[in-house]
């Protein structure tokens, strides 16, 4: 057969191999190297694993587990050795893995006899050494979707296979490791071996899955303990299994039986009704004025000050909003990172004297005229706005750094109550499928960049792992600060989110890497039936991605 054309983006190379070489094939004919083990690779901007073989010219990019692919693939292949772990040495025991905390990934398993023990534990971690060190392969089959499903049934995977029923795929993957099956959203690394950095250990009531950060791979994070994240996850988890939709094809179930507009009434009831408990936390402890809201990018915290000040007008306060954004430094004045560019996400880049003051002032029941940051120009206006509080007043006070206590260090905290707010979705794929809070907000801010901003989907997916660095620096590490935790997800919002993401995601073009990541969003969003906008109320927190909101932004 005549020779297909290759790119090698890493060697910048030009060369020719035959029809059906694999990516291993040509990375050992290269003699490539790094310093970790290459996982897989991108073709053609689409993320591959080392045994896809080439049928058309190609551009490759290789990638190992330092790449944002790389540590997704190592994960996934984690996931699997441990299920087939589970599946040795307690048999009868299914694997749950939720959601991540601390470094890890928790986990629960549902049938286990009495408490987890750490002989269990143990058992279970020395059957994962044991399967890395036989360095097994995982194998994918292409399967005709109903011998998928069959496949599925046969192991006791059933939620896979009610996933993979009505997806109208002809063909299903099927990953195999040894004799025990299972699907994963994405591709896995060639064999166990690979996977040697991971530990178990025992967190809460259940498991905690150890995996290493993709910019320090041989290195395990230290475990800390995070109970108010714990305990909200703990909730959510409690609720979704309480109204029976812990996984995606359970909300698709509500669709096919024309049951989903009630659903979405509920959870729109229960977000309000956690918005009343707020008002009411901050009532209970009294002599509050000031009340700090934070969380990460496209969390909803916008919304959630509006329907919280509503609350709290029910109460007999009255709210005044405040960002914290209106306080930047001057644009000459921003610090820089250690590219060169300004940081907009660190704490110096707020003018903490003028805030602080400000704050202090307005608790003294002076007017105080309050600035406007305008970020065309990266300068603070002064219209005119002033403001002046009373004994019924409540300040709201919005930014990612309200939790830090820099932030309000000349404020005395018995005027505070600190909330933080996240998206912390709830809904899995299936049992060993976790959905990640971060495609969550992904995809809400794609959303509103496209429609508010004027972004492209290209432009925020360029931007998000700066976003991403920031919040693991500047915002995560003070989520403990606050008295009171807030989930702003909704278990069905990405089937309504999905129809406003879907078009801009495929304006995404091929010859970009960005690619690579729009097209897995794509694949994602694809398994969610799509629920009609008209469902969702006007004051929804969705509102605030997709229009249509009564409350003003």
């Amino acid at each position: 057969m005549a020779n297909i054309t290759v790119y090698i983006k890493d060697l910048a190379k030009v060369c020719k191999y035959p029809f059906g070489t694999s990516l291993s094939e040509i990375v050992k004919a290269e003699k490539m190297t790094s310093e970790y083990p290459f996982l897989g690779a991108l073709v053609n901007n689409k993320v591959r694993d080392l045994n896809y073989r080439l049928h058309k010219p190609v551009a490759i990019n290789f990638f190992d587990i330092t790449s944002t692919h790389g540590i997704d693939m190592y994960s996934r292949s984690l996931y699997f050795i441990l299920f087939k772990a589970v599946r040795d040495e307690l048999p009868h025991v299914t694997l749950k893995i939720l959601h991540s905390i601390s470094g890890g990934k928790y986990c629960e398993l549902e049938g286990l006899e009495g408490e987890l023990t750490q002989d269990i534990v143990d058992r279970l971690e020395q059957r994962m050494k044991e399967i890395t060190a036989r360095n097994i392969p995982f194998l994918r089959d292409e399967m005709l979707t109903p011998n998928a499903l069959a496949e599925f049934k046969k192991h006791n995977l059933y939620e896979k296979a009610r996933l993979f029923e009505d997806r109208g795929k002809i063909f299903t993957s099927v990953y195999r490791l040894d004799d025990d099956v299972n699907y994963y959203y994405g591709v896995l690394v060639p064999s166990t071996g690979i996977v040697d950095t991971y530990k178990l250990e025992i967190y809460e009531s259940g498991l905690l899955l150890k995996l290493p950060p993709r910019k320090s791979p041989k290195t395990l994070p230290k475990t800390r303990k995070l109970p108010k994240l714990f305990s909200v996850y703990q909730a959510y988890n409690r609720w979704v299994m309480q109204m029976g939709v812990p996984y995606i094809s359970d909300i698709n179930d509500r669709i096919d039986s024309g049951e989903i507009d009630d659903f979405v009434r509920i959870t729109e009831a229960f977000h309000e009704k956690l918005i009343a408990n707020l008002a009411d936390k901050v009532h209970e402890k009294g002599g509050v004025k000031i009340v700090l809201l934070s969380g990460p990018s496209s969390s909803g915290k916008t919304t959630t000050c509006r329907r919280l000040s509503v609350q709290l007008g029910v109460l007999g306060y009255k709210p005044v909003q405040i960002s914290v954004d209106d306080f930047f430094v001057e644009r000459s004045e921003t610090p820089r990172d250690e590219n060169g560019d300004y940081d907009f996400e660190t704490i110096d880049a707020v003018d903490l004297p003028l805030f602080n003051q400000t704050l202090n002032e307005l608790l003294q029941g002076k007017e105080v005229r309050m600035p406007t940051f305008n970020f065309a120009t990266g300068q603070k206006e002064w219209r005119g706005k002033t403001l002046q509080i009373n004994e019924k007043s409540i300040l709201i006070v919005e930014g990612i750094h309200c939790l830090n206590p820099k932030l309000t260090e000349r404020i005395d905290d018995r005027y505070k109550f600190k909330i933080f707010a996240s998206a912390l979705i709830s809904v899995s794929i299936d049992s060993q499928n976790p959905i990640p809070t971060s495609d969550n907000r992904l995809i809400r801010r794609i959303i509103r960049d496209y429609r508010y901003r004027n972004y492209s989907a290209l432009d925020t997916l360029r931007r998000w792992p700066s976003v991403r660095n920031g919040e693991a620096k500047y915002i995560f590490p003070f989520q403990e600060n606050a008295d009171i935790m807030f989930n702003t997800s909704l278990s069905c919002e990405l089937g309504i989110l999905k129809q406003y993401a879907i078009p801009i995601l495929r304006e995404v073009p091929e010859t970009e890497p960005e690619y690579a990541e729009a097209s897995r969003l794509l694949k994602f969003l694809s398994f969610f039936k799509t629920i009609p906008e008209k469902s969702v109320p006007p004051g929804s927190i969705l509102r605030e991605f997709v229009g249509g909101s009564h409350f003003s932004y």
